[in-house]
């Protein structure tokens, strides 16, 4: 056992800010509202349900998550953000058609109260979309001081004692890491010069770095993971997570690949495609927009499988990714996998999965949980890469020199040890010889 870490209480209010007000967004914020008004339960919330194990099993202490850390209340949050459309909350969860409207009646006034402002915004890097809701201004870094302004307005205007950035939005088009992502320096150059290397997710990402506030990245975009917001976080000591939210097929793999690897049990191909009606769909119906999707979400089997330690199980695997966009499914995601598995002596089997699931349905207790834990982690003294988060996302943000850790049920363990770690508690190994030696 260690000493605990000091952390700060969880005082005042807390502003969490979601860039893009769509559906995944409006559909947390709405919940939230629900929620805290004793309408529906928060199911899927690890920081609202979930529970810890202290101590021996013998010992039978396993209280809530949220009562062992100091979480912000979920009455003390204040919802803002940005949009390129004007439309208030309520109209945007209407337009989204992921809640009934019955449910969005009985949080109409919260709901219409969270207006969004003007976004950053260029079709160059989301192509399929576009609305009148945006910022204009002389070059990028003028764009991010205006994201800076409205931080700190927002802040001063709801009283709030801490903040959180969340980045909602769609899916930008694929991009690698430049020479202007190097340095704190470089980077701002390129802010300076309108740098088309800069896409419209890291000037809200170095707003948010820039004032110490958390950040999480929910799309799979190369938005805080470059050395320049990384060095900017370190002297900052703001807390990063990301990347890309863990929701439907991915989800899926990172609980069954485990288990497969579990049993040594071969697999010769992976085949998965989903189709996907609401706006996240359209944007990823354009090619670009997908390759980000693509590589962030073929990623996890590699790592989970480790070809290069089981080359006679996983090295040849054929892993296909396919996304369709589908309008009249809405946000109820459908995805299909066929796995080809190979089992003793070599002989073929096969599973198949079929997960019809409601994409923002799943995604909102990520970003509550994700807002609620970097909130703790910046309070905690805990700056940069928040790998004990890689449980929420599709491709974890790491450390350069170590592999990101896909494996669910060891992403899970990591995030409840961190909490035993912070509150000087004794970690858990599972080996369980002090109830027989």
């Amino acid at each position: 056992m260690t000493a605990p870490l000091e952390i700060a209480p969880a005082h005042g209010k807390l502003g969490v800010l979601l860039v893009g007000l769509g559906a995944v967004s409006t559909t947390t914020i709405a919940g939230v509202c629900a929620i805290r008004k004793g309408l529906a339960p928060p199911i899927g919330s690890l920081t609202q349900m979930g529970t810890i194990r202290l101590g021996r099993r013998s010992e039978g202490r396993v209280p809530r998550i949220r009562d062992f850390v100091p979480l912000a209340d979920l009455n003390d949050i204040v919802f803002g953000g940005w949009d390129i459309f004007e439309e208030d909350c309520y109209a945007a969860a209407r337009t989204a058609g992921v809640l009934e409207a019955r449910q969005l009646e009985q949080v109409r006034a919260e709901l219409e109260a969270v207006r969004p402002m003007p976004a950053v915004f260029d079709r160059r890097y989301v192509r399929r979309l576009d609305g009148p809701n945006v910022k204009k201004g002389k070059n990028k870094r003028d764009l991010a001081e205006q994201v800076v302004a409205d931080i700190r307005g927002f802040k001063e205007k709801h009283g709030c004692d801490r903040l959180v950035m969340v980045w909602c939005g769609s899916t930008e088009v694929y991009m690698k890491p430049a020479d202007v992502h190097a340095t704190i320096a470089s980077f701002e150059k390129g802010l300076d010069a309108s740098d088309e290397a800069i896409p419209s997710s890291m000037i809200y990402a170095y707003a948010a770095i820039r004032e110490g506030i958390p950040f999480a990245n929910a799309a799979p975009n190369l938005t805080a993971d470059i050395p320049a917001l990384l060095q900017l976080a370190a002297r900052t000591r703001a807390p990063l997570a990301g990347n890309d939210m863990k929701t439907g097929q991915t989800l899926m793999k990172t609980i069954i690949a485990p288990g497969l690897k579990a049993r040594l049990l071969g697999v010769r191909g992976w085949y998965s495609t989903n189709i996907l009606g609401n706006r996240d769909g359209e944007v990823l119906d354009d090619p670009e927009s997908f390759k980000t999707k693509e590589e962030s979400k073929k990623s996890a089997l590699d790592y989970i499988f480790q070809p290069q330690l089981y080359p006679e199980l996983y090295k040849d695997l054929c892993h296909v990714v396919r996304i369709n966009y589908y309008p009249p499914r809405g946000d109820n995601k459908e995805g299909w996998d066929n796995i080809d598995l190979v089992g003793w002596l070599g002989y073929p089997m096969q599973l198949k999965i079929n997960f019809l699931c409601r994409d923002s349905i799943l995604a909102a207790p990520i970003v509550l949980d994700s807002a609620l834990f970097l909130d703790l982690a910046r309070r905690a003294g805990m700056s940069g890469i928040q790998e004990w988060l890689s449980f929420y996302f599709k491709a974890p943000m790491h450390a350069p020199e170590v592999y990101p850790e896909h494996d669910l049920f060891i992403q899970l363990m990591k995030l409840k040890n961190t909490l035993r770690y912070m509150r000087g508690e004794q970690l858990i190994t599972h080996l369980g010889r002090e109830y027989y030696d």
